[in-house]
């Protein structure tokens, strides 16, 4: 079971930000929504006793995500998936990363365009690893 990933998933998370820059007559979207799926030891999700110092507590990181999500204008839905990426990477107990982040409408009040980012086990660490300034 050393091996074995649980996954949480978070599912059509609207975030409160703002993000990309438009025309008057460009659709603006009018929600940006957030898909994470992160993988923990499975250890943290097969527990002998109930209680929340035996799992991941992934309340903090949703904390972060809105405080990051709102920390100003992003030209680019990819930099604040960066900011999110690393905020996970934070977590030891994260292994693996899998966001899409994506918004609606995309024109004449229809789709939805999103961008997906997934980081195996080797690359969550090297990102947790790198040297990589995020502000």
């Amino acid at each position: 079971m050393m091996n074995s990933l649980a996954l949480i998933e978070l599912r059509d998370l609207k975030l409160e930000t703002q993000i990309g820059t438009y025309g008057p007559n460009d659709s603006k979207p009018d929600v940006h929504i957030l898909d994470l799926i992160l993988g923990i030891n499975a250890k943290l999700v097969l527990i002998a006793q109930d209680g929340m110092e035996h799992v991941f507590d992934y309340d903090p990181l949703i904390l972060e995500i809105d405080r990051l999500a709102g920390d100003g204008h992003y030209e680019t839905q990819e930099r604040l998936m960066t900011r999110i990426a690393y905020a996970c990477a934070a977590y030891s107990e994260i292994k693996t990363i899998e966001l899409n982040l994506r918004k609606a409408p995309v024109r004449n009040d229809n789709g939805s365009l999103g961008v997906r980012l997934s980081l195996n086990l080797a690359s969550t660490d090297a990102l947790r690893d790198s040297s990589l300034e995020v502000q």
